[in-house]
């Protein structure tokens, strides 16, 4: 089963029809332009004492990657001063948020990532939108104050401190929470992390500044990604999970044996084929010993857990739910069943144009460019379909005086025979083939610039390759070659 159907909870579901009541509610493209009080409903109350925020005409609820990109975007356009309101959870503006498994727990000799150097949008090479940034271009940020409620009849919505909100558009960017091991389990002792704010990092940093024996639950991006770091730490890590390998919804077993090694070298031990039972603790109440269900134990005074995320979409299931990928249900353009509610990022569910499927996505690549396209929707007369091309990406063992540092991509869906190129020092690539050769999905380690360019345009063209010239091909650059090569002279989609 590929990728985009398993590691993003995508299904082979076809769009809905225009006909659908996903689609019946907004006008079609031709009668929405000029576009204002077609896509965006009007402000109907006037600025009173009732409400608690000043900036009403749009809200986002969350403050995570796509909120930072969606309200630069608002900046673009000149309509955010005055108009944009974000209301955040969090106790600091949008940040950057894969830094928080990768240079955040660099230990403090080996220069680690801290705010405000990770604000969005400096993850593409844009500005850093510092809390001043929001305050200079008329954006009220709402901190430390969740939504809780909504009323879509109203356009309110109610936050965790009893604040009532007001919205004349509104968009969802709530993301996905960490899955957490039962309390019963041992899931909540201290000693136990999860990572998906600025606060549960710190935590673990905390944690990692006085640990010896360090437990990882999960052989996923976040495993692989925080046992890089410990091993940074100099800390005796393992690493258990399930599965009979290291990320098994994308890597073949052959390249996760490559990167598998290395960690080895780097110190880190594995544990795979085995489940949890429980983690118990110590004296001290803190965890202690993580309990195999075959019933061996394993010393641990600090547990990393990285098992999975769910979408965060409570309270907003009445604008209408996928039940498959999970998440809130939306068309190509972000519009959820309720006219000018719009939900983006790792929340929405929407149409994989390229693979004619439903997905959901949860990656900063698609938070990024999610939020651009549902504001320009919003702001604008585009009615361009969200036409998004799969990518994945790691960065790991980055930090000062390591031996090795790890960055590959993947960009399309791994389905299909694969074809591996390459012996790990440092290239290797796999190209995933379908039955009539077309290339459906590339990953590639340690690439130069100028290849890692060539593989969106690959896992788009999807080119009809020869599959015996590229099992032949003796180095990974003369198997890119030939893949470009393929893409000049060969048929593609």
């Amino acid at each position: 089963m590929s990728l985009v159907s398993r590691l993003t909870m995508a299904i082979s579901l076809r769009m809905a029809p225009l006909s659908s009541p996903l689609h019946s509610k907004w006008p079609s493209a031709s009668t929405r332009h000029p576009y204002v009080g077609l896509i965006r409903r009007s402000l109907v109350v006037k600025a009173s004492g009732e409400f608690a925020n000043e900036n009403r005409e749009f809200v986002i609820v969350g403050g995570g990657n796509a909120a930072g990109y969606a309200a630069r975007t608002f900046v673009e356009h000149g309509m955010a001063d005055g108009k944009l309101c974000i209301v955040s959870k969090e106790a600091f503006a949008p940040y950057e948020r894969p830094t928080l498994t990768k240079g955040y727990l660099f230990p403090t000799d080996k220069k680690p990532a801290r705010l405000p150097g990770f604000h969005t949008c400096v993850g593409t090479g844009g500005e850093r939108q510092t809390p001043d940034w929001y305050k200079e271009h008329g954006i009220e940020v709402l901190y430390q104050d969740p939504v809780v409620g909504v009323d879509s009849h109203a356009q309110t919505l109610t936050t965790s401190s009893g604040k009532l909100l007001k919205y004349g558009s509104l968009i969802i960017s709530t993301g996905c929470s960490a899955t957490r091991l039962p309390e019963k389990s041992g899931g909540s002792l201290p000693g136990v992390h999860y990572i998906r704010d600025v606060s549960d990092a710190d935590s673990l940093v905390s944690s990692l500044e006085r640990a010896q024996k360090v437990v990882v639950i999960g052989g996923g991006y976040i495993g692989m990604e925080v046992a890089a770091a410990t091993a940074g730490w100099n800390l005796d890590t393992t690493i258990i999970f399930p599965e009979e390998h290291l990320m098994p919804r994308l890597f073949t077993s052959s390249l996760a044996q490559r990167y598998e090694e290395l960690y080895r070298k780097n110190g880190t031990k594995f544990l795979k084929g085995v489940l949890i039972d429980k983690l118990e603790a110590g004296a001290d109440g803190r965890v202690a010993t993580v309990k195999l269900r075959n019933g061996n134990m394993i010393e641990a005074d600090t547990v990393i857990v990285g098992i999975g995320a769910k979408p965060v979409v409570g309270p907003f299931e009445m604008v209408g739910l996928n039940s498959t990928v999970g998440g809130i249900q939306v068309d190509s353009l972000f519009r959820t069943s309720i006219p000018g509610v719009f939900a983006i990022g790792d929340v929405a569910a929407f149409p994989l144009k390229i693979y004619d499927r439903m997905a959901r996505v949860e990656h900063v690549d698609h938070a990024r460019k999610s939020a651009q396209h549902c504001v320009r929707t919003l702001l604008t007369a585009h009615t361009q379909p969200y036409d998004y091309l799969p990518y994945f990406y790691s960065r790991v063992f980055e930090y000062e005086g390591s031996t090795r540092k790890v960055w590959w991509q993947f960009y399309g869906d791994n389905v299909g025979d694969t074809i591996e190129v390459g012996n790990f020092d440092p290239k290797i690539a796999t190209f995933w083939l379908d039955s009539e050769n077309r290339l459906k999905g590339v990953l590639l380690e340690s690439g130069s610039p100028e290849e890692f360019e060539l593989l969106p345009q690959l896992a788009r063209r999807q080119p009809v390759i020869n599959r015996a010239k590229l099992e032949g091909a003796h180095s990974v650059e003369a198997a890119l070659e030939m893949a470009k090569n393929s893409m000049q002279f060969g048929s593609t989609v």
